[in-house]
């Protein structure tokens, strides 16, 4: 359902042929953060936007001054004139949406992760290829300012060969949406492994030069989410009967993975768990000329980076000074830039499906109780 298309002249206001067309679905914080970054490059003009909380939809719309506002994504698929879509919605409608969105010739940015399954990630990415149309999925954590400070530094070879890895992400009461589609497997295909997970899991193969991964093992716990513990909004609910849906999923995972040529990496993320108070993430590497740790608390941006290597035969601890990075508007930019070049080949979600064949081969790792060895 259309809820409002501006009058003629406001909707070609400052437009040009040379302007990128973009529609954004989905109104929560993925979504929001989109239309500002989309909002703030000369290049793009959001025409559309989607959601089907009407009050925010109403607000955003006319915030942002986007002509065009419609409760269903069907209908915004339909806008003539569209050259991509932003896609911030729950993870079971990243599939459905972006297919959608390619068979009509759209390019499509899609909040992470890719996919719920494998099955849903190849479709997507083999829709990609067939229509020549750019995916790309959201991994906004590898444009912190620490992870391209540490990424240039390895490829320096400050680190020389790394042969160990471990990357984190742990809340103590930090389960999102308690009762909602977060704890709903079907609809948002596992918990913080899949939620969290997924970003470090990215920044540890980012740095490290996308190693193939050869096996996985892995465990999951759902300990304190099932009896209403952990809510990112209230620490202790008495019983399950209190939520919208049951808890469906895990809310602590660990991984184990090794790589091809002998390195490994260690997994290791939670919802809610009995620890230090607040939101802590980051990653260890471990190479045979150096070491480096970020760890970041509670999101914070600075002196998050150190770097341990030998000065004269004598430990030494670097800490190189480390800006905040554009997260979102980096990876916004970026689509944008990708779309504007005409070279869309190498733009297809690949590289993000790699991420849901390791999460996907970690469930099922968990769930089976074995080692699980990833095909080609």
């Amino acid at each position: 359902m259309r809820l409002t298309t501006l009058s003629g002249s406001d909707k070609t206001r400052g437009v040009n042929d040379q302007k990128l067309r973009v529609g954004v679905i989905g109104l929560g914080f993925a979504g929001q953060t989109a239309l500002e970054a989309f909002s703030e490059l000369p290049d793009v003009e959001v025409v559309a936007l989607a959601g089907l909380e009407t009050d925010t939809l109403k607000a955003l719309g006319a915030q942002f001054q986007v002509p065009q506002l419609f409760e269903k994504w069907e209908d915004l698929l339909a806008v003539d004139g569209l050259d991509a879509v932003s896609i911030g919605t729950p993870t079971q409608l990243h599939a459905p949406i972006t297919l959608a969105a390619l068979d009509k010739g759209l390019h499509v940015l899609c909040e992470k992760p890719l996919a719920r399954t494998v099955a849903e990630g190849v479709a997507m990415v083999e829709a990609a290829k067939k229509s020549g149309k750019v995916l790309k999925v959201v991994f906004n954590h590898r444009e912190r300012g620490d992870v391209a400070v540490l990424k240039h530094q390895i490829e320096e070879g400050l680190l020389g060969r790394i042969y160990y890895a471990k990357a984190h992400w742990m809340r103590r009461n930090g389960i999102p949406g308690m009762g909602g589609w977060f704890t709903n497997r079907e609809l948002s295909g596992g918990g913080p492994l899949i939620d969290l997970g997924v970003h470090i899991l990215d920044m540890a193969l980012h740095l490290l030069g996308e190693p193939k991964v050869t096996t996985i093992t892995a465990n999951t716990f759902a300990e304190l989410g099932p009896r209403g513990r952990g809510s990112a909004s209230s620490v202790i609910r008495p019983t399950v009967d209190t939520l919208g849906s049951k808890f469906e999923v895990e809310d602590l995972a660990t991984a184990y993975l090794r790589l091809e040529g002998g390195g490994a990496l260690q997994l290791e993320t939670s919802w809610a768990t009995y620890r230090a108070p607040g939101d802590n993430f980051g990653i260890e590497l471990f190479g045979t000329e150096g070491g480096a740790k970020i760890d970041v608390q509670n999101y914070t941006t600075t002196d998050t980076l150190k770097i341990f290597t030998d000065v004269g035969g004598v430990p030494a601890e670097v800490k190189p000074a480390t800006g905040a990075g554009l997260g979102h508007r980096a990876v916004v930019s970026e689509f944008v830039a990708i779309v504007l070049s005409g070279d869309w080949s190498a733009h297809n979600g690949s590289e993000a499906l790699v991420r849901t064949q390791v999460i996907d081969a970690a469930y099922a790792s968990a769930k089976a109780g074995r080692e699980v060895v990833l095909n080609d």
